[in-house]
């Protein structure tokens, strides 16, 4: 045994565990660090101990003590004033139960492998469900596919992957609205066309044109300001401007006007009636733009969408400047090569038998009346017109509101120059 040095020459330096402690450092160095249990309580420590905070490593003895004796953990009060009380070799089982008081408990090495990788129910609640930590290989494939027939979104607040995602179609969406250029992205056609329902009312209103003007202008002036209206309206919308009030008011306007214009003048003269009232409605369009207080190009869409909508109107006017005769076989026309383009067929298909309708139909209400053979031309030039505003009204991911508007107007509307023309023509 060494002699003890005296207290001046060891006053600044830590206590010496001796030759036999495993302990390693004084106290004052290991007071923040967890507890550490000798080699022989390391064995006996219980499970439910492995996270709970040990007491502190045996202070150092004193120097001169006799260590083959056992009598190592003994040390002075003055070297262990200020540190916490040492259970005993006998308590270091299992910690105070303040120490252990908010940690979850741990099921154990024995109990580890059957437990799921989660954590409990309430650990996990807004986690997505996952599978146990350790599968077996031999269940992997059979998980695989139950996974892959899962259809997206069929659990509320299931997680969704890019792999659940339906692929693109020409058919469209009919869970979400997408815009036209959303559209084109995902691969879907942003061409709709206005339908069956719509062709039916395009067919009853050309209809009952060609039976009015079969009774005289008079009767033919109360479907054709329905069509006016139904043109101004729809125009606007399918622009994507609405509510647009005063637009649609000065367009329909303009067309009471040019009807009141050919009204008033001789049936030579109706053609220069219309294109009058077409121009003082542009100028007049023109100046309430300038007017506006808009943003520039706010004021030039307004300007656009206002000049084409009163156009289209007023040219509905054609239908009382031509012939009784002609405009009996072209919105007959009009009828059926819109209820034939409905039917469900081929594009190219059905393009064709509804100009052939158109024509057909041209020459049996042309038999009817004074047109006579010429109803043929007559019929395809206005069942080319009215494909082609039907194909104007299905652009750009029209609604249903369009459909029921512009859809059932434009195709009447853009044969009214040709029944026009062409009427006068045959006539």
């Amino acid at each position: 045994m060494p002699a003890p040095a005296s207290a001046a020459e060891t006053a600044y330096l830590p206590p010496y565990p001796g030759p036999g402690a495993e302990a390693g450092a004084a106290a004052e160095q290991t007071a923040y660090l967890p507890p550490y249990p000798g080699p022989a309580q390391q064995q006996a420590v219980a499970p439910e101990g492995w996270f709970r905070d040990e007491a502190p490593a045996p202070a150092a003895p004193v120097p001169g003590q006799d260590w083959s004796q056992g009598a190592g953990t003994a040390v002075s009060a003055a070297e262990t004033a200020y540190l916490p009380p040492y259970p005993g070799p006998g308590a270091e089982q299992g910690a105070a139960a303040e120490q252990t008081a908010y940690l979850p408990p741990f099921p154990g090495p024995e109990a580890q492998p059957q437990e799921p990788a989660g954590a409990a129910a309430e650990q996990t609640a807004y986690l997505p469900p996952q599978a146990a930590a350790d599968p077996a290989p031999a269940q992997v494939p059979a998980q695989a596919p139950a996974q892959a027939q899962v259809p997206a979104g069929s659990a509320a607040g299931a997680p969704q992957t890019p792999a659940d995602w339906s692929p693109p179609t020409l058919g469209g969406n009919t869970v979400r609205a997408v815009d036209p250029a959303q559209a084109r992205a995902e691969g879907r056609s942003p061409i709709i066309d206005p339908g069956p329902q719509s062709a039916i009312l395009t067919a009853a209103l050309g209809l009952l044109l060609a039976a009015a003007a079969a009774l005289g202008q008079f009767a033919l002036l109360v479907p054709l300001i329905a069509l006016q209206g139904l043109t101004a309206a729809g125009w606007f919308r399918l622009n994507g401007m609405w509510p647009a009030r005063q637009g649609i008011a000065l367009a329909f306007a303009g067309a009471l006007v040019a009807d009141a214009a050919v009204l008033a003048v001789q049936d030579a003269y109706g053609a220069g009636a219309i294109v009058g009232t077409l121009g003082a409605w542009v100028l007049l369009t023109l100046v309430l733009q300038l007017r506006s207080h808009a943003d520039p190009d706010e004021r030039m869409y307004g300007l656009m969408a206002s000049v084409a909508s009163a156009a289209l109107a007023i040219i509905c006017a054609g239908y009382l400047a031509a012939d009784t005769a002609a405009v009996t076989v072209g919105a007959a026309a009009v009828a059926v090569a819109v209820f034939v383009r409905a039917l469900p067929l081929p594009t190219a298909t059905s393009v064709g038998v509804s100009l052939a309708s158109a024509a057909g139909a041209g020459v049996a209400v042309g038999g009817l009346t004074s047109v006579g053979v010429g109803g043929a031309l007559l019929g395809l030039a206005a069942g080319v017109c009215a494909l082609v505003g039907l194909r104007v009204a299905a652009y750009d991911y029209p609604s249903k509101f369009v459909h029921m508007t512009a859809g059932v107007a434009l195709p009447l509307a853009a044969a009214a120059p040709a029944v026009h023309l062409i009427g006068r023509v045959v006539g």
